[in-house]
């Protein structure tokens, strides 16, 4: 693999990705699409600042063997369910559609423990709907990660999430695995993994397996 396009660089998988993208001597050059600016430089490295609500459609840097995904808010973040889904669901697939219009054939994304578009929760349902709609799209390799809660330090303290981590870390002994926390860098490692070995079809990667 040559060429890896990253979207959700700037967030606790997005880094690690990029940490373990660029230890790879395999992979030629990162293109990592954020919202704000990387501060890491690396000769690897291409970042671009783009509007996710309007992505051009012939960029040079759309063409690219594999992309991963680790893009992804929260509802506290995003305010409502509508901005909640607009980041979740409809940046990822337009993404995942430009990218396959230029001819990249490998995917993989960050999704949840759950999933299910006929969920009746809402947050599963979202990331359901777009593992659905992602494959539809049509790629050779569909690689879906559903990490339960995710482990590591993050730049923004989210509350809830560090309360949420605190409790499941105490009951980890007794708890199934496929409900443990699931360290950053694993999920990240299994990203890339599968965008390495680019395995046919679609393939879901659950919790307990990262």
């Amino acid at each position: 693999m040559k060429t890896l396009l990253l979207v959700g660089a700037t967030g606790l998988v997005g880094r690690e990705v990029v940490r373990l993208a660029l230890a790879d001597q395999t992979i030629e050059r990162v293109i990592a699409l954020t919202r704000r600016p990387l501060e890491l430089r690396h000769l690897r490295l291409e970042n671009h600042v783009v509007d996710f609500a309007a992505l051009p459609t012939d960029a040079s840097w759309w063409n690219v063997d594999a992309v991963i995904c680790a893009l992804g808010t929260t509802m506290r973040q995003a305010g409502s369910r509508a901005a909640f889904r607009k980041v979740d669901h409809d940046y990822v697939l337009a993404v995942a559609r430009r990218a396959r219009a230029h001819g990249a054939e490998v995917f993989a994304l960050t999704s949840s423990l759950g999933a299910k578009a006929s969920s009746g929760n809402f947050y599963l349902r979202t990331k359901g709907e777009i593992e659905r709609d992602l494959a539809a799209e049509g790629f050779a390799s569909l690689t879906l990660v559903r990490p339960a809660l995710i482990g590591g330090k993050r730049e923004e303290q989210r509350r809830a999430e560090a309360f949420g981590l605190m409790v499941v870390a105490l009951l980890a002994p007794v708890l199934p695995r496929r409900y443990r926390i699931a360290p950053s860098e694993r999920i990240a490692a299994r990203l890339l993994a599968a965008v390495r070995t680019a395995q046919s079809g679609v393939r879901v990667v659950e919790s307990e397996a990262i």
